[in-house]
């Protein structure tokens, strides 16, 4: 019996997601263990450089669950957006198989990535709560929707970025640039309300700031962000999206030709 063309593109996407997971971790004794390394060294230096002065501006909330919520999402939109731009070179002589389009490995990319940062979520959150710090999921629904969104989101991103850097080489390493500016400007070092309320504007216009301050709301108790919106997070998601699927379906056929 013919296969239909989801199932074709679902073992496509199963094979290229299991290629990754070799390519990232296979070569070390303790691969896996990497993927935890850094979130988390990264998450401990913020914890011993500004963890006494945060508890002092915010003592009513837990600065690790606080940081947790900000370095996590920002990790996997980052991880996902910058591996993107060279998917195609680096899955190129897949694509002598019809089956294999390149869009399959950005979904193969963005798989991995979720699956990495959603067990690097829960395993840091873990050991938190053993540590005795007070971590109460108020709102699961809010958590997994912001998450979904900005997986989807992030994933919008990296076919854009695909094709981008595939139709002008420049851009690869232009393109990473852009996201650094991103990482001081997402709330992932200090709150939404830190801010004057005037300078609101600037920063949400990103849909980071409110896939983080969505997370921060169903996870630390008493905390609230005003001005956020999941409702601005699922448009934003839809219409970049849209975007990507229009660039990618414009541009397909000279990415297999190149």
């Amino acid at each position: 019996m013919a296969r239909s063309g989801f199932e074709v593109q679902q073992a496509a996407v199963k094979a290229l997601f299991l290629r990754e997971i070799r390519t990232r971790f296979g070569k070390y004794r303790l691969g896996y263990f990497w993927a935890i390394l850094e979130p988390a060294a990264h998450l401990l230096i913020l914890l011993t450089i500004f963890g006494y002065v945060m508890h002092r501006t915010m003592p009513d909330i837990s600065f690790p669950v606080f940081l947790i919520n900000g370095i996590v999402p920002y990790f996997l939109f980052s991880n996902i957006s910058k591996r993107s731009i060279s998917a195609i070179e680096s899955n190129q002589g897949l694509f002598n198989y019809r089956p294999i389009k390149p869009i399959d490995t950005i979904i193969a990319r963005v798989a991995l990535e979720s699956v990495i940062y959603a067990a690097v979520y829960i395993l840091l959150m873990i050991t938190l709560t053993l540590s005795g710090e007070n971590v109460i999921v108020t709102n699961l629904l809010q958590l997994i929707f912001a998450w979904l969104l900005l997986i989807i989101f992030s994933g919008s991103v990296g076919i854009i970025f695909m094709v981008a850097g595939k139709t002008i080489p420049e851009t690869q390493r232009f393109l990473p640039i852009i996201l650094k500016p991103l990482y001081f400007i997402s709330c992932i070092m200090f709150p939404l309300h830190s801010i004057p309320k005037e300078y609101w504007s600037f920063f949400l216009w990103n849909p980071i700031v409110h896939a983080v301050e969505l997370s921060r709301e169903a996870v630390v108790t008493g905390y609230v962000s005003d001005g956020v919106s999941l409702q601005y997070l699922f448009i934003c998601t839809l219409a970049t999206l849209f975007l990507s699927l229009s660039l990618y379906q414009n541009r397909e056929k000279e990415m297999l030709r190149s």
